[in-house]
């Protein structure tokens, strides 16, 4: 794999990550983050991360921060370079976005993905792609060393609205594991039973191993937070209003992120909120 001038906007959990493993890939990696950080090639002004950059990767919280950093990087973008966003955001979002980085020459990919830090750190990503699979295939080379899995999803939105549906998927699973365990607990049903069972029961998940650590040393920080859950089931709700769509359980659930943010849990993991059942957890 030939190496490239690469940028990566945004060093959070899952941006620092990614950098240091293309970083180890041999590829040149400027960084720059909105709160500053002390991190191998940072650089102070996003101007001077992305100057020149054959592809740039942004990870940032929600789509209002993704237009903050277009609005500051589009003099800088051209032909030739390569957009990938990462970001989670909405089918509504990606498309104006796309439009934006498109009238500058530069390419655009959509390209939400799965996984959480530990995922990221054992290069266990899942992409969903979105828009023209020439694209796909001019990423292919940066994101499959960092990868697992690339999944083409559709044209641009598609892969942003499904990244949407597995969270609020995740977020429901993760919540019953919560209040099952918490219902075992307060019967004097030990954990070790509780795990025991589930994990030979038809309800065993990705999600009950991820955080069964968690939960049992009532360890709450970050691998995703609250917050940016949260964010997710917002947009979700969005997106399902504009589809003549109402999601029911995701709204009340929706409720219940709300009283963990206003605990001021918003940094934590979101299995964290198990605290809202059990105040010994």
């Amino acid at each position: 794999m030939s190496t490239r001038n690469i940028s990566v906007l945004g060093l959070g959990i899952i941006g620092s990550t990614w950098a240091k493993n293309l970083i180890a890939d041999g590829h040149t990696v400027r960084c720059w983050n909105r709160t500053p950080k002390d991190f191998p090639n940072y650089y102070a002004a996003i101007q001077d991360a992305v100057d020149q950059a054959d592809v740039i990767f942004i990870l940032v919280t929600d789509p209002p921060a993704v237009q903050t950093i277009l609005e500051q990087i589009k003099s800088k973008l051209g032909p030739g370079q390569l957009v990938i966003q990462s970001s989670t955001i909405s089918a509504k979002w990606t498309r104006l976005f796309a439009e934006q980085v498109q009238g500058t020459g530069a390419w655009y990919l959509e390209a939400p993905f799965t996984g959480s830090k530990i995922a990221a750190e054992q290069r266990q990503t899942v992409y969903y792609l979105g828009g023209d699979p020439e694209i796909i295939e001019k990423a292919r080379p940066i994101l499959e060393p960092i990868s697992s899995a690339i999944l083409h999803i559709g044209p641009l939105g598609s892969a942003s609205t499904l990244k949407l549906a597995m969270n609020v998927n995740i977020a429901g699973v993760a919540q019953m594991l919560c209040e099952s365990l918490i219902l075992c607990r307060k019967a004097g049903i030990p954990d070790d039973i509780y795990f025991s069972a589930l994990d030979r029961n038809a309800s065993h998940s990705g999600v009950s191993d991820l955080k069964k650590p968690k939960l049992r040393q009532h360890d709450y920080s970050p691998q995703f937070s609250l917050k940016n859950m949260a964010k997710d089931l917002r947009l979700a709700i969005e997106t399902a209003a504009e589809l003549s769509l109402t999601l029911e359980q995701t709204e009340h659930l929706n409720n219940i992120y709300d009283q963990g943010m206003s605990a001021g849990w918003s940094n934590d993991d979101f299995i964290g909120l198990v605290r809202l059942l059990d105040k010994e957890a």
